[in-house]
């Protein structure tokens, strides 16, 4: 139905992110040959760990230029965990390292005073603030789960599409234009997760 390009940058559960683009219905390719990328109708950027091995492992593959690319052909990306924080210019973790600044802004680390475990793990709910699309039937509070120490601060606030509250209110989903990013683990969010995914499937 969908020709989905699943990104295999050596990190993530992809395994579990392409079983549940599966069961909604998508054909999922999962590669990391940067002329298969492009190939897609559709990619999903899924990453876990440290965001400077992530971009390194995507430098070291040559795919930065490809998903660059890809932003400006239009055609729909959606980062998942470290892929949405990859996404912005700059990642905190472990000293300051460059991201594929699609989105303007930068992942930083959950503060100790803010007296909340770190890392935020678990289910939590969501706050749409606007962009029906990516939330498509899904009601205002519904929860997903998260496991994350960073978290994004995007520059423009225009470009925040939902948040939650974990001693802070940050923006846990973002998009501008094709390019669309959750923090928080689809495939692990159950039915929730499974519609948010084939609401981006059916993005236009």
């Amino acid at each position: 139905m969908n020709d989905v390009i699943l990104i295999d940058a050596g990190t993530g559960n992809l395994r579990s992110v392409q079983k549940a683009l599966e069961s909604i219905g998508a054909n999922v390719l999962r590669t990391n040959d940067p002329d298969k990328v492009l190939s897609g109708n559709r990619v999903v950027l899924p990453g876990v760990g440290a965001f400077g091995d992530f971009m390194s492992g995507l430098r070291a593959g040559e795919l930065e230029s490809v998903i660059k690319e890809i932003a400006v052909r239009g055609i729909p990306l959606l980062g998942i965990c470290v892929g949405m924080q990859a996404l912005f210019e700059v990642g905190e973790e472990m000293g300051e390292h460059a991201g594929l600044g699609l989105l303007k802004g930068r992942v930083m680390r959950f503060d100790e005073s803010l007296g909340v475990k770190i890392p935020h793990t678990g289910w939590n709910q969501i706050e749409i603030e606007n962009d029906a699309l990516l939330f498509n039937q899904i009601d205002n509070g519904a929860y997903v789960y998260f496991n994350h120490s960073y978290y994004c601060q995007p520059q423009n606030i225009a470009d925040v599409i939902a948040t939650t509250d974990y001693g802070l209110q940050y923006a846990c989903a973002v998009r501008r234009g094709n390019i669309f990013g959750v923090q928080f683990h689809p495939e692990k969010s159950q039915a929730i997760g499974l519609r948010i995914l084939k609401n981006f499937l059916e993005a236009k």
